[in-house]
């Protein structure tokens, strides 16, 4: 047996839940520069997470990084200063990434665009997904619009789950994977009981989301470079190339619903593997 094609197959079959923060351009025509990469790894079966890293990232130029940050919490110019280069962490970056399944909310449209950005910008290759789950599309289509509207922080006070931080990607990328178990858990239930559940949730006009309580006009979408689109349509922009990501996607759901007998968490994914399709 090849020990290292096992290695290979076994590492296509983890997912990568991974997050970044950046600067937030103040003109047009203004890039984003990444100041931050947060990422974990997750078995399919059990979703246990078997590795994580995080590292600040100093850019080229630090003038494109706020002096002081909107978020009490938030990456500084101070906080980047003495942060390795991209170039730095790129090997460690790429490893954690590359032939995995990546992860995350809005990151076809966002995340990925900008690690194939920052890799470019040092001349080298970037890592190659064997397959994208974007939390945002799938949750729209899935779940709908009863939080309010469809940012992680929105859908995790929905479920109790406490405040995203929104500054720091580990946070993100662990409160990330909760919001889908949640997500998971309530379409499973409304699954068994598809006439009960489904119509009280989705057919009663007492319903409420955050827009539209007490009576108050919708909340202004705060400005942000990791907000969704406005529009309910979901535009899936991949600066990676489709190939074969279908074949992919179905074969981690195959291993999915594989998953009889596991924990109670896997017999709740494999009614639920439709989140994935």
């Amino acid at each position: 047996m090849d020990v290292s094609n096992s290695c290979n197959e076994q590492q296509a079959l983890e997912i990568v839940f991974f997050d970044l923060e950046t600067t937030v351009p103040k003109r047009g025509g203004e890039r984003f520069w990444v100041l931050e990469f947060g990422a974990i790894v997750v078995t399919p079966h059990k979703l246990t997470e078997i590795e994580s890293y995080t590292t600040l990232i100093r850019p080229k130029d630090l003038s494109v990084v706020s002096v002081k940050s909107s978020r009490s919490d938030g990456i500084t110019r101070k906080a980047v200063e003495n942060a390795p280069s991209f170039e730095d962490v790129a090997d460690r970056i790429f490893s954690i990434l590359n032939g995995r399944v990546w992860a995350g909310h809005n990151i076809q449209r966002f995340d990925c665009v900008r690690i194939k950005e920052a890799f470019n910008d040092i001349n080298r290759s970037a890592p190659v997904p064997v397959g994208i789950i974007d939390s945002l599309g799938v949750l729209t289509e899935k779940f709908g619009r009863r939080a309010g509207n469809m940012k992680m922080a929105t859908l995790a006070s929905y479920f109790g789950l406490g405040q995203q931080k929104h500054s720091r990607s580990l946070d993100d990328v662990r409160m990330n994977l909760e919001v889908l178990k949640h997500c998971a858990t309530v379409l499973f239930l409304e699954s068994s009981l598809p006439n009960t559940l489904h119509s009280k949730w989705y057919g009663s006009s007492s319903v409420m989301t955050r827009s539209r309580s007490d009576g108050k006009s919708p909340c202004k979408e705060e400005t942000s470079r990791k907000s969704p689109p406005t529009s309910y349509g979901y535009q899936r922009t991949v600066p990676y190339a489709r190939g074969s990501l279908g074949k992919v996607t179905e074969r981690v759901k195959g291993l999915l619903c594989k998953a009889q007998g596991q924990p109670p968490l896997q017999h709740l994914l494999k009614h639920s593997h439709s989140l994935l399709r």
